[in-house]
Formats: C-alpha cells, sequence, structure tokens
C-alpha cells in the first residue's frame, strides 16, 4: 500500500503541475514553466521513492499500470472537481477497457 499511497501523492503533484495552469491562461507562459517544474519536483520526491521500493513486489510494467490507473483516477477528480469539466459517459468506457488491460498485466499466466 505504501507504493500505491505514494504514486497517488505523486500524481496529484503531476496533476496540478501539468493542468492546473489551465485556469491562468493570461498568465506569463515562462512563469507558468517554472511554478509546473517547481510542482514536478515535489512530484518525483514521491515517485521516484514509490517505484524504488515497489520494484521489490510488482515488475516495471506493473508499477507503470498502477500509475496509470491512479493517474486517470486522480486526473478525472480534479477535471471534474477543479476545471470544472463534465465527465462524459466514452470516458467510463474507456476506463474500462484500461481496468481489463490491468487484469491481463498482472494475471499470471
Amino acid at each position: 500500500m505504501t507504493t500505491v499511497l505514494l504514486l497517488t501523492i505523486s500524481n496529484i503533484f503531476m496533476t496540478v503541475a501539468w493542468y492546473g495552469h489551465l485556469k491562468y491562461k493570461n498568465s506569463p507562459l515562462g512563469i507558468v514553466i517554472i511554478a509546473s517544474w517547481l510542482i514536478a519536483f515535489a512530484e518525483y520526491c514521491f515517485q521516484v521513492p514509490a517505484n524504488r521500493w515497489g520494484h521489490s513486489h510488482f515488475s516495471a510494467a506493473q508499477l507503470k499500470t498502477i500509475q496509470e490507473v491512479i493517474t486517470l483516477v486522480v486526473f478525472s477528480v480534479f477535471s471534474v472537481l477543479y476545471l470544472k469539466e463534465e465527465f462524459k459517459w466514452n470516458y467510463l468506457v474507456g476506463f474500462i477497457f484500461i481496468i481489463l488491460a490491468v487484469v491481463f498485466i498482472f494475471k499470471k499466466w
């Protein structure tokens, strides 16, 4: 669970770094880039240990899969609550297909 928690925290920082500035389109691009890099640094402080420690329990492909699922969940919540965008039915269908991919990646064949 430590890996999942750290990856979740890192994804929150990264989502804010990548998309938080969309509400501030009048801010100078250079300032937005620097602010995003500073936020992304915090993301790396959680992501790197998550992957290092998680690799003792998961393969690299499994770690990446966990990270992608967390990213989609965090981004979905962020886009609805912060950006005030609609969560459409086709997003849900796409996420269901991604969950199927997770099943294939984690199944012992």
